[in-house]
């Protein structure tokens, strides 16, 4: 076993208004009666606790996300950017990425948050069509999207990811492809294009909207898939499409099974403890209020990772890659042995499904379409 990168998700739980298909930890609050102090002191009491996993290393990725972490303000991002500093310490090139949504910025506040430290910024869209947008919750316009990517590039961010879903409530195919022209005519460094999906505990689970057929989202993924290469964007995770040198760091920590610490309500970590031959996984007290109680635990939850699960914990994740990983990275990032699952591999590579090139283990094309039915087999 080999101690990874480590980086760190702070989670930042408020937003203005929780959207229908939302399941992440996020609740919706007035943004001006934000407690930025508790939280603050909260937060930063949570990273001392958290101190000793980072063993001595430094961040190489930071990302706050949400709910809305634009909805904190610059003073509040450049206090918990210092804290880190002075705690941990960042490496010469370390990524901070900041979730924002276009209803809740200017450039004023984005020249904050340039100037705090943030290098990176994730901006929220989801779709250009106003007819999507209401329906999807989401509390600005497309014109606001567009201003909010010029602010952006005015207050100097030189790295913007842009989110953008399809497969939206009787959308067609070429409502969605006309979104992803109109997000490649922006000119993000990187576009993370997902497919709604309808999860429980969500509004649109208890009252579903009627997307489209399964034969329509496969044209619709497979049309924009070729539309964003021939813009130059090449797809590096499921979802994840970047100009040449801008994938986000920060994912391929997450996919290539890096550790973070995991800071905030409900934030998860994974950590690597190499001379326990451990890897444990975190997750800190779910609910605001919760957190924000000084007579309650900040960890909720602390698991180790057992070996018979270890195979299963790392394909999960590093399947996801485009490149796959080295493969000897099996080894040292589960302590465990490759030729435990020789058996497994030689199976799903004679199935088409998985293939090692000049030293690499990645899925095929093929396997790529079938990641459920890969991972299945780490679970027999």
């Amino acid at each position: 076993m080999k101690l990874p990168s480590l980086a760190v998700y702070v989670h930042v739980p408020w937003c203005v208004r929780k959207c229908p298909y939302c399941d992440f930890n996020s609740h919706a609050a007035d943004p001006d009666k934000i407690p930025e102090a508790a939280y603050l002191a909260r937060l930063f009491e949570d990273l001392d606790q958290d101190l000793p996993l980072a063993q001595g290393r430094r961040i190489d990725s930071l990302f706050f996300g949400g709910g809305t972490p634009s909805l904190l303000t610059d003073g509040a991002i450049a206090a918990i950017l210092n804290r880190l500093e002075q705690r941990i310490g960042f490496s010469d090139q370390a990524e901070i990425t900041l979730e924002a949504n276009p209803g809740t910025l200017d450039e004023s506040r984005f020249r904050g948050y340039r100037k705090a430290g943030v290098n990176r910024l994730s901006i929220g869209v989801q779709s250009f069509h106003e007819a999507q947008l209401k329906r999807l919750g989401r509390i600005h316009t497309a014109h606001q999207a567009q201003l909010a990517m010029n602010a952006a590039r005015a207050a100097g961010f030189e790295r913007i990811n842009l989110d953008l879903m399809h497969g939206l409530p009787d959308q067609t195919q070429n409502e969605a492809l006309a979104d992803l022209d109109h997000a490649i005519e922006l000119t993000p460094e990187h576009i993370s294009w997902y497919q709604l999906t309808i999860e429980p505990n969500t509004a649109f689970y208890r009252s579903p909207p009627a997307l489209p057929e399964d034969e329509a989202l496969w044209a619709i993924a497979e049309s924009g898939q070729a539309r964003l290469q021939q813009a130059g964007y090449q797809q590096y995770e499921v979802s994840a499409y970047a100009r040449p040198g801008e994938a986000c760091r920060h994912n391929l920590n997450y996919w290539g099974y890096g550790d973070y610490l995991g800071l905030g309500p409900g934030a998860h970590g994974k950590i690597t403890l190499v001379d326990q031959n451990r890897l444990v996984r975190t997750r800190k007290t779910r609910l605001p209020r919760d957190y924000l109680n000084t007579d309650r635990l900040l960890v909720r939850h602390e698991e180790d990772v057992a070996e018979v699960d270890r195979p299963f914990d790392y394909f999960i994740n590093t399947l996801r890659l485009i490149e796959g990983m080295p493969v000897e990275h099996f080894a040292q990032a589960t302590g465990l042995p490759l030729s435990g699952i020789e058996d497994k591999l030689k199976s799903l590579v004679d199935q088409g499904l998985l293939e090692i090139d000049q030293q690499r283990l990645r899925t095929t094309a093929r396997g790529f379409l079938y990641l459920n039915d890969i991972l299945s087999e780490w679970l027999t």
